[in-house]
């Protein structure tokens, strides 16, 4: 995972705050994606397959490579592309292993910040500029005690799910929106202490749910049951504050 956040950062930051086409993926929406997601997934392919051959392979921008294979890593090139079209150093890169479907080890890397989070085998640690700490996550236990971050309140349907949100971010202390990946390796790190979300593709959230649990925190579905795709995810510190939140939150 180290070795790829130089691999992610020498394809993504030539791009980074210039002059890029922006196609759009989404019909009736906006969908962004640009040359920078294609060529940071591509390089980390690259990279993953010389040295795990037998591994297989899904991203976000590119078919599935080897997808029966017991080990998939889980690929997000530029989760964020609408910040990193905006100029702004909130995009990341995500990487995920998973073993049978299950999120075992994760990368979280921002090179334009210099930061990185890893998570897996029971701990995970915060790398910036040359040195790394441990994270452990947050011991707030009460909704009213709590920070709630989602990267855009439109992400949720209109109807129950936007409603289910609102209330538990009436109960919250703050929250706020934009930060993306961003927003669950705070949450690692103890600065945070919930992020739910609706909407979400496997590839945006595999390689955060290493990463949170290793640090002390929860991450299920609405309903309480472990991520193994994308729709609504929410997180928490511990599983205290998760029940306070699921209460809210569960379909």
């Amino acid at each position: 995972m180290r070795e790829l956040v130089a691999v992610a950062a020498a394809a993504a930051l030539p791009y980074f705050r210039q002059a890029v086409t922006v196609d759009n993926k989404a019909k009736g929406g906006f969908d962004p994606v640009t040359i920078a997601d294609r060529e940071t997934e591509d390089a980390l392919r690259r990279a993953i397959e010389q040295r795990f051959p037998e591994h297989g392979i899904i991203g976000e921008e590119r078919p599935p490579h080897r997808p029966d294979a017991r080990y998939q890593w889980v690929i997000d090139p530029i989760d964020g592309t609408r910040a990193f079209i905006c100029g702004l150093p909130t995009w990341a890169t995500l990487v995920g292993l998973c073993d049978s479907g299950v999120p075992v080890c994760g990368l979280m890397s921002q090179p334009v910040v210099g930061e990185y989070f890893i998570g897996g085998s029971g701990s995970s640690v915060n790398g910036y500029r040359d040195r790394e700490i441990s994270l452990t996550t947050s011991g707030v236990v009460d909704l009213a005690d709590a920070s709630l971050f989602a990267t855009s309140p439109d992400m949720f349907a209109v109807g129950e799910e936007a409603a289910r949100f609102d209330a538990l971010s009436a109960q919250a202390r703050l929250t706020r929106y934009g930060v993306d990946s961003y927003a669950y390796c705070l949450l690692a790190a103890g600065h945070i202490e919930i992020v739910a979300e609706a909407g979400l593709g496997f590839y945006d959230v595999a390689a955060l749910i290493p990463i949170i649990e290793a640090a002390g925190g929860v991450v299920t579905d609405w309903a309480g049951r472990p991520v193994r795709g994308g729709g609504a995810v929410v997180a928490a510190a511990n599983s205290a504050l998760h029940e306070r939140a699921l209460q809210l939150l569960r379909t």
